[in-house]
């Protein structure tokens, strides 16, 4: 799922194709009115001081935040992945190449045209609360994708291309196209209990946080959350594919990374993967450290620093304030050929990543891209002076660039504050435009979602997870991305809207051939490499670590050198297993207190989660 990251940038993943639903500001001013004693099908009496729970717990320590626990409203990693655990998918993918195998679906077969799918539902998986999962509830958890814009918010890009889904029998799904569709295969979308979700008035409104359990059909079921705290789970004892192990999984939320690592240090937490990664400083303090095993492996990210191509609307507005200047890809290709990725993976990566060529990693092989010889901008700060002067922005007395307007060049870069990388990576980007004669300022913020969905910044670091499937990566690309108005919201990722990549992107996700179609898709890799307005910069390897003594082992994805946290599915938490010295405790080694005082947090959620969309950065998405 897809991973935003966000800001996928995200991690947002993020990582769901894009939605040509866009959630209206009026539901952020609906939400505003929000009260604790909100009555909907659903809403639960004020809850109590919550019992901790009993048996084995595995506490996870993330950077992110939950952006929301509906399936359909959700695009952060962290969210994801919740969600992922608690809703199984029609497919999953497996964990040692990532190929499409049996989740909810036994079996999927394409007619003679691939326009008509069908799917066999399993008949051994049973909802949380004891009722039968059947095709009908996927049937239905399609159609208000489909007919419901505000379920469509997350996955939307998923049903576009569906003319119908039916359920002709408990165990038969049927979904009929419109066109050729490559990802009937992987189609990551949660699948919901229609009894449940049936019952809810408004999609929009509703963040599935106030009643708890949750009724779902994965590996675990979510049984309490906090707002910037927690989330925590229960092990699902009648999942199909078998119980987990641990009897409680906790996602605890740490805003200050190095605070994550020395609770690992003090057995508070069993592991910690960073935003989305270790530091190398913080790798190398945990490292031969007795009870912690360190995991390294190649990443599924990449780190990308994007420009701002100016803000429009898919009704043509315009709107927020990049620089016009980088309206000219020389400018963008003077900025990128000024960037020495070499130095950026020696000095702040220290190693622990590769640099970067093309949009997909190079963990994704079929799919993997780099530049021809005489297509690569690669280092060249001669280079790039001369693309300047052809632009008309030559140095002034004082080394300034300027136009003939006679204002200097000088770029607001948008960052994370709490993700290192970006604040180091950014005082070299300052050194080295510097020299170009261009100036560069480092907005650092805890919250870059308002001004970068207002379209407020001239360049951005940007980064996301990519699935074993690419579509998402490519469509968050496409001018459908945009937002509807200036007003709305859209899952593009940074407004580029470009007629050549859109029409590669639409052939990529109609080409069945896996051979053709990862051509297709590196032709349009190799489109928004040339237009200029993603640099990426390296291939993060991912970094994290466990406690030995709390965890006797976990499955990486893929199986050979893989990663842990933000898998695609549930694979890592469901197959741990619990370390012969961990004992069963009655407080867990979380720290989390639960007593929820529902009317505060309640509204406070709300107001945050409506008011806007968290992108899912450089910690995700997915």
């Amino acid at each position: 799922m897809s991973t935003h990251g966000q800001y996928g940038g995200r991690e947002l993943t993020p990582r769901r194709p894009w939605s040509p639903v866009r959630r209206l500001t009026a539901a952020a001013a609906a939400a505003l009115t929000v009260t604790a004693g909100l009555v909907t099908p659903l809403a639960p009496a004020p809850q109590r001081a919550e019992a901790a729970p009993e048996g084995k717990t595995l506490t996870v320590a993330v950077a992110q935040s939950v952006d929301s626990l509906s399936p359909f409203l959700a695009v952060r990693l962290l969210s994801t992945s919740v969600l992922r655990l608690t809703y199984e998918y029609l497919t999953d993918y497996d964990p040692g190449d990532g190929h499409p195998i049996p989740g909810l679906a036994t079996k999927w077969t394409p007619s003679a045209d691939k326009l008509t799918w069908t799917y066999t539902i399993r008949s051994d998986a049973k909802w949380t609360d004891g009722q039968k999962v059947t095709a009908q509830d996927a049937a239905w958890t399609f159609n208000k994708m489909m007919t419901d814009e505000a379920a469509a918010t997350a996955n939307g890009g998923f049903v576009t291309n569906f003319r119908k889904v039916s359920a002709p029998s408990p165990d038969k799904l049927v979904v009929e196209l419109k066109k050729p569709q490559a990802t009937m295969t992987a189609l990551d979308v949660p699948i919901v209990p229609e009894h449940v979700w049936k019952n809810v008035g408004d999609i929009a409104k509703f963040t599935n946080d106030k009643r708890f359990p949750l009724v779902g059909d994965g590996p675990f079921t979510v049984t309490a959350y906090k707002p910037d705290s927690y989330v925590r789970l229960k092990a699902n004892k009648s999942f199909w594919r078998g119980a987990p192990k641990f009897d409680n999984l906790v996602f605890k939320y740490y805003k200050d990374q190095d605070a994550a690592v020395a609770a690992l240090r003090k057995g508070e937490v069993s592991f910690v993967a960073g935003s989305p990664s270790l530091t190398p400083a913080q790798a190398a303090s945990l490292k031969g450290q007795p009870d912690i095993h360190l995991n390294e492996a190649p990443g599924r990210r990449f780190y990308a620093l994007a420009v701002n191509p100016g803000a429009r609307a898919r009704n043509g507005e315009k709107f927020g304030d990049g620089d016009p200047s980088l309206l000219d890809p020389r400018v963008r290709q003077a900025l990128f050929m000024a960037v020495d990725r070499k130095t950026l993976i020696d000095k702040v990566f220290q190693g622990h990543a590769v640099q970067g060529q093309g949009y997909i990693p190079p963990r994704f092989s079929s799919y993997f891209w780099k530049p021809s010889a005489d297509q690569e901008r690669g280092y060249d700060p001669a280079e790039a002076g001369r693309l300047l002067d052809k632009a008309g922005y030559k140095k002034n007395a004082d080394g300034k660039r300027t136009g003939k307007n006679g204002k200097p060049l000088n770029y607001r870069v948008l960052c994370h504050a709490t993700d290192p990388n970006d604040k180091a990576v950014g005082q070299y980007l300052k050194e080295w435009w510097g020299k170009l004669g261009v100036g560069m300022s480092l907005d650092c913020l805890d919250n870059v979602t308002d001004p970068w969905l207002a379209g407020k910044y001239d360049l951005a670091f940007d980064g996301w997870s990519v699935n074993p499937d690419p579509d998402y990566v490519l469509s968050i690309h496409t001018c459908a991305a945009l937002p509807a108005t200036p007003k709305d919201t859209g899952l593009t990722d940074n407004f580029i809207c470009d007629k050549k990549f859109d029409e590669l992107y639409a052939k990529q996700l109609a080409e069945y051939d896996s051979a053709k179609r990862a051509e297709l898709v590196k032709q349009a890799e190799s489109r928004l490499y040339d237009t200029g307005y993603m640099n990426v910069m390296a291939y993060p390897n991912a970094v994290e670590a466990y406690r030995t003594d709390q965890i006797k082992s976990i499955e990486t994805m893929p199986k050979s050198a893989g990663n842990i946290y933000g898998q695609d599915g549930y694979w890592s938490w469901w197959s741990a297993v619990p370390a012969a010295s961990q004992k069963s405790e009655d407080s867990g080694s979380t720290g989390v207190v639960v007593g929820v005082v529902v009317g505060v947090v309640v509204l406070a959620g709300a107001a945050f989660l409506f008011t806007r969309r968290r992108r899912a950065s450089a910690d995700d998405r997915e």
